[in-house]
């Protein structure tokens, strides 16, 4: 059993071949942390660990006790007002006002497997073996609420999740105002706190800096995990890297507004806080219901940046992602926005699929504009039945001709969103998250549903069911176009309106969950007008989102590079688009947009009609080289070789289970001159194996590419016919590696 109790010292051994995660109930009965990192053999006790001081100024809990003061003591979920001056992990108004409360340890439950969290997407097990979970159980008896801590081991796997469930035994209202899912307290601050930042158009930067005195985090209060930074921040060494070194991952799986905060204090004591941001947060509990956090996953690794990001590959992709297409290889899709816009009627649309079909992509996406009256982004969001201006006798025959040409059919909605001018906002618009009578924020020309209420979601549920179940569609893209600024909810009291935040991500949560359920043939795409909630939550539902609007190929190696950093390749939403691209206006050749887009779910984005023979020939070569490759790209195993945020360069790799099998990425974005020998150390290769490189005509062992390097000189370094297609920027060459 991963999860070990000492009663005698009271300590708590959460461990498997990789991890220890330790701790101790203190003398006031609050859990206090002892160690996290790289297995530690289990013994008796640990107390050594536990550290003791006297300083001047310091509030000690004790009479007579100048040593326990919670100020200088690391704990696992602590609170503000006895004694400890940090930031909290949680904080509880009682009716008389006070906030201040004494948790203390009543019992614990160890057990296999793992809970689910009710209406919360969380990672999970198929087999109770997999996993061991803690439920510590504390209480507080003046208040009668009682907060169980719930740890979550993976035998497995470098990974424990953590969240918190506080359940109300009292007569009286309890309020929350922060409810943090987890807390870590480390016994230095010597680490480099890396973050994914960004904006619309360059989402999941990756930041990096060393931490120091003082409160150091990202967040968003927008109602959505935000394109200016996601919820996931990593600690990692100031000698880690890519490949070695120590690295802690800390990934909240919420959608909602976030807070992930690491506070070093005057003593170098490192707290890392993360959960729903405590900003606008107020949560009554009354008497008998309880409050769920969300859940937050530490991943640890002693082997650098990358073998972190691989095991929230592995869990994400296999333990958070659900239903028929987690493991299934995704279909090659054309959208047809960037070739039509909302300017299309029936024949525009079948005349791109048919031509679609015939360089053999799978899917095709009929984007925005199909419904209401819908002919810019002015009017019919909420209004969801076909468009019969533009698609005469409705969209069921359009689908069925698509289908009868052999592929599947896929639609766009965006049902969190209204437009004014619409029958659905005619008919309620108190349904709109904002105060009536008072100016309202728009933002794209449209406003943000109040999804806290039933009556709102179940009236969407209906509309949106109606039409699934009318037509054959296998593919929703499922979009969201602005975030939360007016939070107000019509018709509910006072006490709501602290709510209103969670209640709108567990709506959000609630419908995915419904029409998943009703249609769990189709494959749903996230999508928050690019990467504004790319985030754990989501791929709980949808098992790929749309990784940002820009799809210039330059950027998206900055973009889809950052996001490999936690999220898998088989989740990353990434499309071909026109030359000059639409966003940035670049022009880049078709190999190197295709080079890019290959690594992740892959289709289109283009006007078919525009294109040459010639790019019509190589848009049929691209298809059948995704169709050969995209269950290693998208199921392999992904090493990232160089960054595109630290020199010119950019190169990944992805490798078969049995390391049978490889594909290899170089990138240049600019034509260097008279420059060195260029050569890369590949990685994930077995030793022994000899290896051919496809179109090099030579075979190298694993050992060799992964130690001398895979040789990439070209013209620049006076190398003659080195293989990149041409003299010139934004170049892309993809070597096929495979066992002889």
């Amino acid at each position: 059993m991963p999860i070990v109790y000492h009663e005698e010292s009271k300590e708590f051994h959460l461990y498997n071949e990789e991890i220890s995660y330790l701790f101790r109930i203190l003398d006031n009965g609050q859990p206090g942390q002892l160690y996290y990192g790289k297995k530690l053999r289990d013994r008796a006790s640990f107390e050594h660990l536990f550290e003791r001081c006297t300083r001047d100024m310091a509030p000690y809990n004790y009479e007579g006790n100048s040593e326990f003061s919670l100020e200088h003591i690391k704990q696992e979920y602590p609170t503000f007002g006895n004694g400890d001056m940090r930031y909290p992990a949680y904080e509880i108004e009682r009716p008389n006002g006070s906030r201040i409360v004494e948790f203390a340890y009543e019992s614990h439950r160890i057990y296999p497997g793992k809970p689910k969290l009710p209406g919360l997407p969380a990672t999970y097990v198929e087999q109770e073996d997999e996993a061991d979970t803690l439920e510590l159980t504390l209480n507080e008896p003046y208040i009668h609420v009682k907060m169980h801590l719930i740890y979550t081991i993976y035998r497995n796997r470098p990974v424990i999740t953590r969240s918190v469930r506080f359940v109300s035994e009292s007569q009286e209202n309890q309020v929350l105002l922060n409810a943090q899912s987890g807390c870590l307290d480390l016994p230095d601050k010597e680490y480099v706190m890396m973050e994914l930042a960004g904006a619309w158009a360059r989402e999941r930067n990756i930041e990096k800096r060393r931490l120091g005195y003082g409160v150091q985090g990202i967040y968003s209060m927008r109602g959505a995990s935000s394109y200016q930074f996601n919820p996931f921040l990593a600690l990692m060494r100031p000698d880690a890297g890519e490949f070695s070194g120590e690295v802690l991952g800390f990934s909240l799986v919420y959608s909602g507004s976030f807070l992930a905060q690491v506070e070093v204090d005057n003593y170098d004591v490192t707290r890392v806080l993360m959960g729903i941001h405590p900003h606008g947060f107020r949560w009554t509990l009354h008497p008998g219901e309880s409050f769920q956090t969300p859940e937050m996953v530490m991943v640890y690794s002693d082997q650098g940046l990358n073998k972190m990001s691989q095991v929230y590959h592995d869990l994400y992709r296999t333990r958070l992602a659900r239903g028929k297409w987690r493991d299934r290889e995704r279909p090659i899709l054309i959208n047809n926005w960037e070739a039509t816009y909302f300017n299309f009627d029936e024949k525009k649309i079948f005349s791109l699929a048919s031509q679609a079909r015939e360089l053999g992509i799978e899917l095709f996406v009929l984007d925005d504009g199909w419904f209401g009256k819908r002919n810019d982004d002015t009017s019919s969001l909420g209004d969801w039945y076909p468009n019969e201006e533009k698609l005469k006798g409705g969209l069921k025959p359009l689908a069925e001709k698509i289908t009868a040409l052999g592929m599947q059919f896929g639609l766009w909605i965006e049902p969190e969103m209204v437009n004014k001018d619409s029958c659905l906002y005619r008919e309620h618009p108190d349904w709109v998250l904002a105060e009536r009578g008072r100016n309202m924020c728009h933002s794209r020309n449209q406003y943000v549903l109040d999804f806290s209420r039933k009556e709102i979601r179940d009236y969407l549920y209906d509309r949106l069911e109606a039409v699934l179940a009318d037509i054959p569609v296998s593919y929703i893209k499922w979009d969201m176009n602005r975030t939360i600024s007016d939070a107000f909810s019509n018709g509910n009291d006072r006490e709501y309106q602290g709510e209103i935040y969670h209640r709108y991500i567990l709506g959000v949560y609630e419908l995915y969950e419904r029409l998943t359920r009703r249609f769990p043939e189709i494959l749903f795409e996230s999508c928050a007008s690019g990467g504004a909630r790319f985030d754990p939550g989501m791929l709980y539902y949808a098992p790929q989102a749309w990784t940002s609007d820009d799809t210039d190929a330059v950027w998206r190696l900055k973009i889809q590079y950052g996001t490999s950093v936690v999220y898998p390749v088989s989740s990353i939403g990434s499309h071909l688009s026109a030359s000059p691209n639409h966003q940035m206006g670049r022009v880049t050749s078709m190999e190197m947009r295709a080079g890019v887009a290959y690594f992740g779910t892959f289709g289109y984005e283009l006007d078919l009609n525009d294109l040459s023979e010639e790019e019509r020939s190589t848009m049929k070569e691209q298809v059948q080289f995704m169709k050969k490759y995209r269950r290693l790209i998208q199921q392999g195993t992904f090493y990232r070789l160089r960054s595109p945020f630290e020199g010119n360069e950019t190169a990944w790799m992805v490798v078969s289970e049995d390391r049978k099998e490889a594909l290899v990425a170089c990138y240049r974005v600019l034509q260097p001159v008279n420059v060195g020998f260029n050569r890369i150390r590949l990685q994930g290769l077995a030793e022994d194996l000899l290896y051919e490189i496809e179109g090099r005509g030579v075979s190298c062992y694993g050992d060799e590419l992964m130690q001398a390097g895979l040789i990439l000189s070209d013209r620049a370094s006076g190398v003659r016919n080195s293989g990149w297609n041409e003299i010139g920027d934004f170049q892309c060459r993809i070597f096929e590696i495979k066992a002889k």
